[in-house]
């Protein structure tokens, strides 16, 4: 299937090759077809293995073709869904508070992963780091995840702030913080960290595990766990009918859903979650809580 990119230019996010809904007759889930944004917390060709059957699952229901989108951001998901160029999408929890407030997205969902619906983020070095607590991360450099990420921002940030750090105006503009703040995803935060060129990753846990425990050459500094698990959101411009059929698909879904492109359990195009239930925005009212406890101007929250 062509897949269509999403693209940042100028610091805005952008949609490229993405036609938007014309007036005139309104062809079905928007565009005549089923399109699925992926948060990108891993490189594309590794995540276009383990969606790829959502897709089809969403497709076989929707009876009209159905892909994946590999976004550029948290933003990027929030405008596709708001201007009817994405149908559907994965994305982080407060990502997903600010779309529904701002009319850009609707909670259908909660994951389930690791037996829990509910996960955790991190604060990590590596393993011969003289960093042994958070404040040691003064005048350091600390990589992070996506700005609007809850275990790869918010919560590193919270723990940051409550062990007596000034985080400035971060998450949302930088300058102020006792420490130098670089964002990009969860899995780029962690690849700065294994070359060096940060000191410590605030991330959410699941990118940092091994086989048994954290991944070898590695420590956690800190931790903060209970976080919601992440939602799927749909698009307010899809009708109620569509955004059943959608969501229906998903939870009756069998369960070579979750075994990636190979159809083979734990194989490593699995994806992350392996169940889900329904959800709204009170599911996600203590991230926008420790939102507003970091100083973030609540009319983020009001849309």
């Amino acid at each position: 299937m062509q897949r269509r990119e999403f693209v940042q230019l100028g610091g805005a996010a952008t949609i490229v090759g993405l036609a938007g809904c014309t007036g005139g007759s309104r062809e079905p889930y928007i565009n005549g077809e089923v399109e699925f944004a992926m948060n990108p917390t891993e490189p594309q060709d590794e995540m276009e293995a383990q969606y790829d059957p959502l897709a089809e699952v969403l497709g076989a229901a929707a009876g009209v073709p159905a892909s994946t989108t590999y976004a550029r951001n948290y933003s990027a998901i929030l405008q596709g869904l708001g201007s009817g160029t994405v149908d559907m999408a994965d994305t982080g929890p407060f990502a997903a508070a600010l779309g529904v407030n701002a009319g850009q997205a609707e909670i259908a969902l909660q994951r389930k992963a690791y037996g829990s619906f509910t996960y955790a983020s991190v604060i990590v070095t590596r393993e011969d780091s003289d960093i042994d607590s958070l404040s040691d991360l003064a005048g350091r450099t600390v990589g992070f995840a996506d700005r609007l990420s809850a275990s790869g921002a918010l919560f590193p940030l919270y723990m940051l702030k409550q062990a007596g750090l000034s985080i400035g105006g971060l998450p949302s503009e930088d300058g102020g913080s006792d420490f130098t703040p670089t964002f990009s995803s969860h899995g780029a935060a962690f690849e700065q960290l294994e070359a060096g060129q940060v000191d410590a990753a605030g991330v959410g846990k699941f990118i940092t595990v091994g086989d048994d425990g954290v991944k070898s050459g590695f420590r956690y500094v800190k931790e903060y766990d209970g976080i919601p698990e992440a939602p799927i959101v749909t698009s307010p411009m899809l009708t109620a009918e569509e955004k059943q059929t959608l969501t229906a698909a998903i939870v009756d879904a069998p369960a070579s859903m979750y075994h990636g492109a190979d159809g083979t359990a734990d194989t490593d195009d699995d994806l992350w979650f392996d169940d889900v239930r329904a959800a709204g925005l009170d599911t996600y009212q203590p991230v926008i809580d420790v939102a507003l406890e970091l100083g973030i101007d609540a009319s983020l929250l009001d849309g």
